[in-house]
């Protein structure tokens, strides 16, 4: 059983660009920064492609480089992102991919999700694991 914690992270950049366009569906690529603050003290730098219908709704797939401290261990590693866009709110999974991590945070693995509305502060709920031998801080 992993670890399980709340940070909070704002969106620091988003610039989003279609890479194609007819009428009211569009494919878009976006790089998007984050920070991270609480127990995941990080900057997140994410790489998204978007597919938009006539309705508005969206799915999107990203990888996110996440760099920073998590319950005090130094080190990076990546998140996959899935997730749909309706009625205003971003429902995200996000997996950490595995053999992405380093530093204190090398082997780690772990999920998380965030239903993300319009707001300058959204929670995620991250659970994760680090191999034996390197402790974590809050349980």
């Amino acid at each position: 059983m992993g670890t399980t914690i709340k940070p909070t992270f704002g969106i620091e950049r988003w610039d989003e660009q279609p890479t194609w366009q007819d009428d009211d569906r569009k494919v878009t690529r976006a790089t998007v920064v984050k920070r991270y603050r609480g127990e995941l003290d990080a900057i997140g730098t994410m790489e998204y492609v978007m597919a938009y219908a006539p309705d508005g709704t969206a799915r999107y797939v990203g990888l996110e480089r996440v760099d920073g401290t998590l319950d005090g261990h130094p080190g990076s590693f990546v998140f996959e992102d899935t997730g749909t866009f309706r009625d205003g709110v971003a429902a995200s999974s996000f997996r950490i991919i595995e053999g992405s991590g380093t530093g204190e945070l090398t082997g780690i693995s772990g999920q998380a999700s965030v239903d993300a509305v319009h707001a300058d502060t959204q929670t995620m709920t991250l659970e994760y694991a680090l191999p034996a031998g390197v402790g974590s801080a809050s349980s």
